[in-house]
Order: structure tokens, then sequence, then C-alpha cells
């Protein structure tokens, strides 16, 4: 009888061969942490996380990979079930072609490689049994602007992944997801509510940063997007102590020109915050590319009828509509 010991299968994982213009480990990051100074960070497009996560049967909040215009490429160490979802891309399993929206199988060995996408910025790509680097205070998200959580990806890196049984996996229940519609020609429609510091700024300044036509501008991360436009005016110009902002805060800074804060912002602002954008619609406005048109409308206040069927403040919204 020999003496050795039988070899089980390698452990499950994804080799990074290149990650693309920046990749990053998201999930749905750290909520109920901003009074220790600590932001909520997480998947930029939370609802194309969703997705993703659901198309191979992972919870919701497993980790996965953000892909900012494509060019990742992977090895699988082991069979592995990835999907993508959020900005559509074209998808390359040993040359061979896949797509976003649906489950697609891994063999062993094989390489994947993320396209660039037609629209839209970011593509959530998913691995059943989740990505497992180790978790900073309840989370694997990557908050750049913290410097929290794992690095960014970068070629040479070994990504554990799960094992199904072990990570609260189910059967997938869902085998396409429909893709995102893509708006030609035409702007991204963000609704918005009045912000905290409204009179900070000159009569009409809502009704100004509505009926004004924004473009993004070429300045934009996972912490915010700077639009560009005709600058909105500030009746009061002492300096604001810091306070706590949001995600969707359009901050104010001494230009006029508003940022729009992302998921990787500050926890505390000192620029005046004119208006919110409305939770449900801040996943399409981090899918903006520099020099998409914005057009930002007030929200019925809350209890209303919204025109789509939802309610203000619901979180309901319309299939996930990219600008180009």
């Amino acid at each position: 009888m020999s003496g050795r010991r039988a070899r089980g299968p390698r452990p499950r994982a994804l080799e990074v061969l290149a990650p693309g213009p920046s990749t990053t480990v998201q999930d749905l990051g750290r909520p109920g942490l901003a009074h220790l100074g600590v932001g909520e960070s997480g998947a930029a497009d939370r609802a194309a996380h969703r997705l993703a996560q659901r198309l191979v049967g992972n919870p919701e909040g497993a980790a996965g990979l953000e892909v900012v215009l494509g060019g990742l490429r992977v090895r699988a160490r082991g069979a592995l079930l990835v999907a993508a979802a959020g900005a559509p891309v074209a998808l390359r399993v040993d040359g061979r072609a896949a797509w976003s929206g649906c489950p697609v199988v891994v063999p062993d060995g094989a390489v994947l490689e993320v396209g660039a996408p037609a629209a839209g910025v970011r593509t959530l790509l998913a691995v059943r049994g989740g990505v497992q680097v180790p978790a900073v205070l309840g989370s694997r998200a990557t908050d750049v602007l913290a410097g929290l959580g794992p690095a960014a990806v970068a070629a040479g890196d070994v990504l554990p992944v799960g094992e199904p049984g072990d990570s609260g996996c189910t059967a997938p229940v869902v085998d396409l997801a429909p893709p995102a519609r893509v708006e030609r020609g035409g702007p991204a429609v963000l609704r918005v509510v009045p912000g905290p510091r409204e009179d900070w700024f000159a009569p009409g300044a809502l009704e100004a940063l509505v009926g004004t036509p924004w473009t993004a501008g070429s300045e934009g991360d996972r912490v915010g997007l700077r639009l560009a436009g005709e600058p909105l005016v500030r009746e009061r110009t002492g300096e604001l102590p810091s306070e706590g902002v949001v995600r969707g805060s359009l901050q104010v800074p001494p230009s006029g020109l508003p940022t729009l804060l992302l998921a990787d912002h500050p926890v505390t602002g000192g620029y005046p915050v004119v208006a919110v954008v409305v939770d449900a619609d801040v996943d399409r406005a981090a899918q903006l590319r520099p020099g998409d048109a914005v057009r930002f409308v007030l929200a019925p206040p809350p209890g209303s009828a919204h025109p789509g069927g939802a309610r203000a403040g619901a979180g309901g919204s319309a299939p996930p509509t990219l600008a180009r």
C-alpha cells in the first residue's frame, strides 16, 4: 500500500492575468458604521451586483468583482460558474464567445476575458461561491477613499473562491436577465429631492439645477462625479462646518459645479448640498461616462404616485437604463 495521500481537487480561485483599467472586489459594503467614520462603500451599481449574484445562485451580499471599462482577464482554478451584469459586455472563455446577463461555465484552466462595454462604465462579475478575500469590518469591499478592504486587483493576484456548499448558495432560479436598455441620444434622467443646504444658494437654485443641461465631466471615480454646466450661484460664501453626507448628495464647491457623491464618498463634507439624487437612481449615475448628458428632475413628494408606477422614496425603479 503506498504511503502517499490522495490529492484532492485544488482550491477554487481566480488567477488574475490582467486587471483592465480598474478592477476591485465589491459586495454590498459596510452599512451602519458612519458614526465610527466608516463609509458604506460596496458596489457602485448595487442593482447590477445583486443581479449578477442571483444569476449564479449566490446570496446578494456575496463578493464579486467590479470591472471598469472591461479588460479583465482571469484563469479559472477549478471549474467555475460566473455571470456579469451592469454595463453590458462580451465575454470570452478560451476564445469562445459568451455574453453578460446569463450564467457562463468556465472550465478548470480556461481563461475568461471581459470585453469593453458599448455603454456604461462598470460591469459586476459574480462567481458561484463568492470571492473569499478576508473581510474587513464585516465586508470584503474595497473602499478606495478610506483604504479599507483589499487592494485593487492586480496581475498575479489569486482570488480565492468559496465552495457553494459553504457559502449559502442556492440553485440559480433564473438563467437569463434582460440586458440594460441603452438610451441613445437622450440624457440620463435622475430624480432629486431638495438638499439640506438649499438655503445657501441664490433663489431659484433648485429650479436652475433641474432646468440646466448637465454633462458628466472627466473627473470621476468611485468617490464622486464632477458635472459640467452652468454654475449654480451661492448666496452664502462663508465656510460650512463639516456635516454628514450620503450617497447621491450633490455637493457644490465654490466653482458652482456640483459633484455627485458615489459609493466611496467621504462620511462628512464641508460644501453645501443643494439636492440629493433619489437612492433608486444612484446606480444609474454610477454608469455615466465622461460626456454623457444628465438631466435632473424633482421627485414627487413621498407617497405620491411616480409616473413609472413606483413611489418616490420606495426604492422602486424601472429596468436599468444606460445613457449613451
